[in-house]
């Protein structure tokens, strides 16, 4: 049951988009609204790329890039947060909260595509040169 578990969690950071997909089709069959169940899906697999990620970049190159996206992730906050200040003088927590998350599930979703395409050609450039 135990290593059950652990080839379910593996797949789901190894491919998030498998956890986007049966999170949207749960909350559509839940009669949801077809913009918030996208949404409810996005946050919840902003959550896993975050650690997906750094983790198929270490894979790739053999380094740790966590602290890296974690930073990344920090400043972005703190930007929005200025903007929001700047702008509205009173920040309203959850609305920026918000804001912030889904600008990463777009960011970490771009920069997950763009690993697996980096990733796909270096083992095919590998092949190749064997």
């Amino acid at each position: 049951m135990k290593l059950l578990l652990q080839y379910i969690v593996s797949t789901i950071i190894l491919f998030p988009i498998i956890l986007f997909f049966m999170t949207y089709i749960i909350f559509r069959k839940r009669k949801m609204k077809n913009s918030k169940a996208f949404g409810f899906a996005a946050d919840v697999t902003t959550l896993v790329l975050f650690f997906s990620v750094p983790l198929s970049m270490s894979s790739l190159w053999g380094k740790n890039f966590s602290v890296f996206v974690f930073i990344i992730a920090i400043l972005i906050a703190i930007i929005f947060t200025y903007i929001d200040w700047r702008t509205k003088k009173e920040i309203e927590v959850l609305p920026l909260f918000k804001k912030v998350w889904r600008l990463y599930f777009i960011l970490l979703t771009f920069c997950y595509m763009i690993i697996w395409i980096i990733g796909l050609v270096q083992s095919i450039m590998a092949y190749i040169g064997n």
